[in-house]
């Protein structure tokens, strides 16, 4: 699976709201997430815990580049989180916890997330999902689109992860 990806700092968390609501051709609701980051010698490795939502374990493998960016990645339904958790943890180690409280709008293809980061502050983060009728160039240009409508700056641009930020911090 595959997705162009951009993340930037937020100022006015309200006016991105706003905007988000005005174009969106879906309301996907509020999200209580959990990300637990393993440490793992290629690409990060987590596990996502959301408020009454099956868990997931993400394998996913970008580069650290500001801007939009491509992101090869894998997801596998996780029925005994808390196990599987004790079990990487103790084969790999924990490296990071990410807590965050995200709002979700589609925009066509495109994931728009309103992100509350615990310890780090307020996101913007677009995901445009690649398939058969979307392609990179295609993924690329959506997300140039969406920086312009949100007037993301490119001091505002972020190359890391919010792991990467609090692992940093």
């Amino acid at each position: 699976m595959r997705n162009i990806e951009l993340k930037a700092r937020l100022s006015d968390f309200e006016k991105a709201r706003s905007l988000a609501q005005s174009i969106a051709t879906k309301r996907l609701g509020v999200q209580q997430q959990t990300d637990t980051y393993f440490r793992c010698t290629h690409g990060r490795l987590k596990l996502r815990q959301i408020d009454h939502t099956p868990a997931q374990l993400v394998w996913y493998a970008r580069p650290d580049d500001e801007g939009p960016k491509a992101s090869d990645y894998r997801l596998v339904p996780v029925t005994n989180p808390e196990t599987l958790k004790a079990a990487l943890a103790d084969a790999y180690g924990i490296w990071c916890v990410v807590r965050k409280r995200r709002e979700v709008y589609l925009w066509h293809n495109v994931r728009i997330h309103l992100d509350e980061v615990d310890d780090l502050g307020t996101f913007l983060e677009f995901e445009a999902v690649l398939g058969p009728e979307v392609d990179d160039q295609k993924g690329h240009a959506q997300l140039t689109d969406l920086q312009q409508r949100f007037a993301i700056k490119s001091t505002d641009l972020l190359a890391f992860s919010y792991s990467d930020l609090l692992a940093n911090k």
